[in-house]
């Protein structure tokens, strides 16, 4: 990467750390979002790292949430747990919902998470993969701010709407994926406006509904579903499950859902389980040219541990401007203004909680 900066994973934090405290994130705040920041940096998903920051910080000086809001929790029913964010920003909310979460489904084999008022702009594979770890089966399901024609269709209506799957393995990390329902995420789309790279085609409609390789026009018009009807659907689905079931508008929540594989067993051979398991994916990798999902996020892992990461260093010094306190919107990350009032001053995931 030309032009770049290389930083440990311990640089990392501590800028992101930084940078939002000096920005007016509480402690409490800034721990959780750059707990999500050096996970995604660590794994490389370059777009969920330190990219995200300017965005985090233009949602909170533009007033789309709050940077110190308490969420609070509350039992809706004995399998359903629900984690006001009272307008924050979803980490913290993730954060405070995972213990009660982990433990309800441990004494009764499922339970969910519901996720109210919060803006989300992370990934979603931290919060399955950390169920995961703890032997749970997970799914994670956000709805988002319209972004993505339905199929057939010309103008934006669904979110990205993404969702994630966690399935934990014996001595070994979980099985995790993690993905968008639209073509490709949103990120990467901003990612090729940044570098300057044309979109492949297939991605995007431009504002008069036709094909466009021009990520800006990309941005400014509705993105593609993955396959056609097939993804639409699913959008359609996350749209339903992290908004109305919610109680929420359409474009609304996060909802958690976890099972207690062991629970569901009438021996409780949790083993047994684990090796049918490890069957299917022994079956996948036997065919040349395949891998199992987030393989690649643990390969990475180990590598940026010993070598670290690197980043632009027009986003480098971005980072480090914010850090003094001063604030300015990030041609390097949007731009250009117009993007931005287009397409950013709506919050990902904020919502009214009608409960």
């Amino acid at each position: 990467m030309t032009d770049a900066v290389r930083m440990t994973l311990e640089q990392v934090h501590e800028l992101t750390i930084a940078v939002l405290l000096a920005q007016g994130f509480s402690s409490n705040h800034s721990d959780a979002i750059a707990n999500t920041v050096i996970a995604a940096e660590r794994d490389e998903c370059r777009n969920h790292g330190l990219f995200r920051i300017p965005f985090y910080v233009h949602a909170l000086r533009a007033g789309q949430a709050s940077g110190n809001a308490e969420p609070t929790m509350t039992d809706l029913a004995p399998g359903i747990i629900k984690v006001n964010a009272h307008y924050g920003f979803s980490p913290l909310a993730l954060d405070r919902g995972h213990a009660a979460l982990a433990a309800r489904v441990k004494q009764q084999g499922i339970a969910a998470l519901a996720v109210n008022n919060a803006l989300n702009v992370a990934a979603l594979w931290p919060e399955v993969e950390r169920l995961g770890e703890e032997g749970l089966v997970a799914f994670a399901f956000v709805a988002s701010s319209p972004y993505v024609a339905p199929a057939g269709g010309t103008k934006p209506l669904f979110g990205t709407n993404p969702m994630a799957f966690a399935w934990p393995r014996a001595n070994r990390s979980p099985l995790v994926f993690d993905q968008a329902s639209s073509v490709r995420a949103r990120a990467e789309i901003q990612l090729r406006l940044r570098d300057g790279k044309t979109l492949p085609d297939g991605w995007a409609l431009d504002p008069e509904g036709k094909p466009t390789n021009d990520p800006r026009e990309a941005l400014a018009g509705a993105q593609l579903p993955f396959g056609g009807a097939k993804g639409s659907s699913i959008a359609l689905m996350v749209e339903l499950l992290a908004g109305p079931l919610l109680g929420e508008l359409l474009s609304g929540g996060e909802l958690v859902i976890a099972i207690d594989p062991v629970r569901c067993v009438d021996s409780g051979n949790r083993a047994a389980q684990l090796e049918h398991g490890e069957r299917l994916f022994a079956r996948i990798l036997e065919q040349e040219g395949t891998r199992l999902p987030s393989d690649r996020r643990y390969e990475a892992r180990i590598r940026t541990l010993r070598e670290g990461i690197t980043i632009p260093k027009p986003l480098y010094d971005t980072l480090v401007s914010f850090r003094t306190g001063a604030y300015e919107v990030p041609n390097v990350i949007y731009q250009g203004d117009k993007i931005l009032r287009a397409h950013q001053t709506r919050p990902a995931v904020v919502t009214i909680d009608t409960a």
